[in-house]
């Protein structure tokens, strides 16, 4: 068996891309409306999906001749900065021209001209959709619903 012909009653997985971005945590709305424009980030029957973790801090020592040696009064070259960071992880069918469209867009909305975005094969799953499924773990049968949301995006 491979991957590709994995079946479970659960349902089935499906080779996708995962793109993962690292921004401030302040820009990861920006980049998803960019990449929304040119793909839904469809998952199963959802669209906008994306997960965003914790903010942490990313680090480096620019060179010479990149835009904050450029743009950065006073930099010093090869002076270790940290920044705040968060990492948002999309996923797409693995295209390439789909893959071309949404690094395009990812790299137009992004705030760095070298912004890290990690790139790897996997398997997502697509479960057997049961719209009145009974399952007592599912957030309609469990008696707490859906947790409190974060924030509403449209």
């Amino acid at each position: 068996m491979t991957l590709a012909t994995y079946q479970a009653q659960s349902g089935t997985l499906v080779p996708v891309w995962t793109l993962e971005i690292q921004t401030l945590p302040e820009d990861t709305d920006r980049i998803l409306d960019e990449v929304l424009k040119v793909h839904s980030l469809g998952y199963g029957r959802y669209h906008r999906n994306a997960s965003i973790s914790a903010v942490g801090c990313e680090t480096a020592q620019p060179q010479a001749n990149s835009t904050t040696t450029t743009h950065k009064a006073g930099y010093q070259t090869g002076v270790t900065e940290t920044y705040p960071m968060v990492e948002l992880k999309i996923s797409i069918e693995r295209d390439a021209d789909v893959l071309a469209t949404v690094m395009d867009a990812i790299l137009y909305a992004h705030h760095y001209e070298q912004p890290v975005v990690f790139v790897r094969e996997d398997w997502a799953s697509r479960a057997n959709y049961d719209l009145n499924n009974k399952n007592p773990n599912r957030w309609w049968n469990n008696g707490r619903g859906l947790p409190n949301t974060l924030e509403t995006t449209t």
